[in-house]
């Protein structure tokens, strides 16, 4: 068994597929709707294979709006998505230039030898970046 893909549902799903698109390098691999509950998506894909499936429904509210990732764990049920990156200063700095918030600036991760990020995307969704470089090694 091998993950699929996150679903993340989001307010304004023209907006964020090219956040994600432009800011991930992800492309829409399909777009989709369901006409009688007014209820559309995209899945977007990275040119390595993994893949996000953006969500809107009209009428929908936020939900985990954390300042942080410890102040996420204290919500159950989705917390946050994760990349691994090739540089974690980079990407962060990328996504923060991108219109992406700091949520945890780039520091050393519980994992010996990974570092990581916290960004939070322009809804405010919790986008976590790993880089696992130094722990590969």
């Amino acid at each position: 068994m091998r993950l699929d893909h996150v679903g993340l549902n989001v307010a304004d799903l023209d907006a964020m597929c090219a956040w994600y698109c432009t800011s991930l390098d992800l492309a829409i691999e399909f777009e989709f709707a369901l006409d009688q509950v007014d209820f559309r998506g995209a899945m977007l894909r990275s040119s390595e294979g993994h893949r996000i499936e953006l969500l809107c429904r009209t009428g929908n509210g936020p939900g985990l709006q954390a300042a942080n990732p410890v102040e996420a764990a204290l919500t159950r049920g989705f917390g946050h998505v994760a990349f691994d990156v090739p540089d974690v200063d980079a990407a962060y700095d990328g996504l923060l230039a991108a219109g992406a918030t700091d949520r945890m600036s780039p520091r050393p991760s519980p994992e010996p030898g990974v570092r990581m990020a916290y960004v939070a995307d322009p809804e405010g969704n919790l986008v976590e970046l790993l880089d696992r470089t130094a722990a590969a090694s």
